[in-house]
């Protein structure tokens, strides 16, 4: 018996990967995909959305590219992956996402057939758009210039290719490396750490996406592992699966706060929130937010 049989569930219900089953739809996240859809439907051309780190963007983005038909969108999603992309590189992978058969090497070359292949999606009445994930890895003037560059190809009713940027909060030191193109970001948004009451609802939530309508944690669980993640989804997720694992090795059908707060201890990360009365517990060091950026900055990189 593995601890998914233990709580009767069918799915991993707390994974850090982007899996559209579990998509959140929070206030915040359905207000943010309300204006992204509205940048890419209208091709305004540039949206930018930002987010600390495990905030959720990932999955955003895939959410929104799942909501663009291939009946009326040529989308694409790129991934940065590290920050030494070059030029020619970018573009061959925008050209190559877009439907272009045999991407050229030569800079020129490849503008000349992805702006063809621009003005075919036109012709067939579709849009084309491209989501840049982890857009903040892109810390090149260069690369900023061709993004304007790219920016400018249009016909006279509309642009032929829109862009949305997904990162960290410096992706807006990024984008300055081009004032221009800052210039044209037609929507800014940016994704904040989920409230006590979403988190609540985002672990309920998740639960019962994986199989099961009852839920382990307890009240006191429930905002122990808010007070450890400060509302961040992906340490949300870390410390409920750690948390589930640890209850079926225990033999606990109940979550209670103890268990949340062994398991942050566990993964480095110190609670500062619901206290017991007992006046022998010794004081906990209350939770510092830099410390769980640079956990969290180490669990993306794995």
């Amino acid at each position: 018996m593995s601890y998914l049989d233990y709580f009767g569930l069918k799915h991993e219900p707390f994974s850090n990967a982007p899996v559209s089953r579990f998509y959140f739809d929070s206030e915040q996240h359905r207000q943010a995909l309300r204006r992204l859809l509205h940048v890419v439907e209208r091709m305004k051309g540039l949206a930018v959305l930002v987010g600390d780190v495990g905030a959720g963007k990932s999955t955003l983005a895939r959410r929104l590219l799942d909501q663009l038909p291939d009946t009326e969108y040529e989308a694409a999603l790129i991934v940065i992956m590290h920050s030494q992309v070059a030029t020619d590189w970018l573009l061959q992978r925008i050209a190559l996402q877009l439907g272009v058969p045999d991407p050229a090497t030569e800079r020129v070359a490849v503008l000349a057939q992805l702006y063809k292949r621009l003005v075919q999606i036109y012709e067939e009445g579709r849009k084309a758009v491209v989501l840049i994930d982890e857009a903040q890895m892109l810390q090149s003037r260069e690369i900023m210039e061709e993004f304007r560059g790219l920016l400018n190809l249009e016909v006279p009713e509309r642009k032929l290719l829109s862009f949305v940027f997904f990162g960290l909060p410096e992706l807006e030191d990024t984008l300055k490396l081009d004032p221009p193109l800052q210039q044209r970001v037609a929507m800014r948004y940016r994704l904040e750490t989920l409230t006590p009451s979403d988190t609540a609802a985002y672990l309920d939530y998740r639960l019962k996406q994986a199989g099961t309508d009852r839920n382990p944690f307890s009240d006191e669980a429930i905002a122990t592992i808010h007070a450890a993640s400060h509302g961040t989804p992906r340490a949300i997720n870390t410390l409920a699966d750690n948390a589930l694992l640890e209850a079926y090795f225990d033999a606990q059908a109940v979550i209670d706060g103890a268990l949340i707060e062994r398991v942050s201890q566990n993964l480095g990360l110190l609670v500062g929130g619901p206290q017991k009365s007992s006046k022998s517990q010794p004081p906990r060091r209350q939770i510092d937010l830099g410390e769980i950026d640079r956990y969290l900055e180490e669990l993306r990189r794995r």
